[in-house]
């Protein structure tokens, strides 16, 4: 699959992704623009996952009809996030088209 990491989504969660092509957001210049629009660009540009931070998403976007899939990262905070890769890998293999996934990283 092909997965979009929204610009306060960690890179070091690449690694655990085998078997998939990752992009960053700022490689594309996409940093900047605001969710709907970011949503709008990558699936245009073929993405099938957006990985974010922003919790609100739920609640902006509209899913329905639309192919890419969001995984929201409960925390984006390093030191917690390597301790759910697992958890993050597992919600992203198991993404369908259009699909919502948050997941739970506390942050103690």
């Amino acid at each position: 699959m092909r997965i979009l990491f929204d610009h306060g989504t960690p890179s070091g969660i690449i690694p655990r992704l085998a078997g998939h092509a990752v992009t960053e957001a700022r490689d594309r210049g996409w940093d900047r623009i605001s969710n709907g629009d970011l949503l709008d660009a990558a699936e245009s540009a073929g993405f099938d996952i957006l990985v974010t931070t922003d919790k609100n998403m739920r609640y902006q976007q509209n899913l329905t009809g639309r192919r890419i899939s969001i995984v929201v990262l409960g925390n984006s905070q390093w030191p917690m996030v390597r301790m759910h890769l697992d958890k993050i890998a597992a919600a992203v293999n198991a993404a369908a088209p259009g699909s919502f996934t948050e997941v739970d990283i506390p942050y103690k």
